[in-house]
């Protein structure tokens, strides 16, 4: 839990406040589904999370797994997810944010293309 003047928020409210904040990000599309990954497929390690976010040295370090639209630019949406994660959570829990992590785990192709 992240603690802040003795106010104690849920890391699972965290990582809804930073799908949120992501989420609004023109270029997303969604959050990711699940990573299939062969070598861990039958460990016993935790269910995946597209969002993730963990308690470091007393600030928060948050991970995000992402979909994103076929016409966005990825390195413009990650850092515009960094952002909006950043500022949303801060704002809503006075926690230092020190690391956010965006990691894009696909591309959205099944958008229908514009007609211009």
């Amino acid at each position: 839990m992240a603690e802040r003047s003795g106010l104690s928020i849920n890391l699972d409210v965290i990582e809804s406040m930073a799908a949120m904040a992501a989420l609004e990000v023109n270029g997303v599309s969604s959050m990711a589904a699940k990573i299939v990954n062969i070598k861990n497929a039958f460990s016993k390690s935790p269910v995946f999370k597209p969002v993730r976010a963990e308690v470091k040295n007393g600030a928060v370090v948050i991970t995000l797994h992402i979909c994103i639209s076929k016409k966005a630019n990825a390195k413009e949406v990650a850092e515009a997810v960094q952002v909006s994660v950043k500022d949303k959570v801060q704002s809503m829990t006075s926690n230092a944010i020190t690391s956010i992590n965006v990691h894009i785990a696909s591309v959205d192709l099944s958008e229908p293309d514009e007609e211009e």
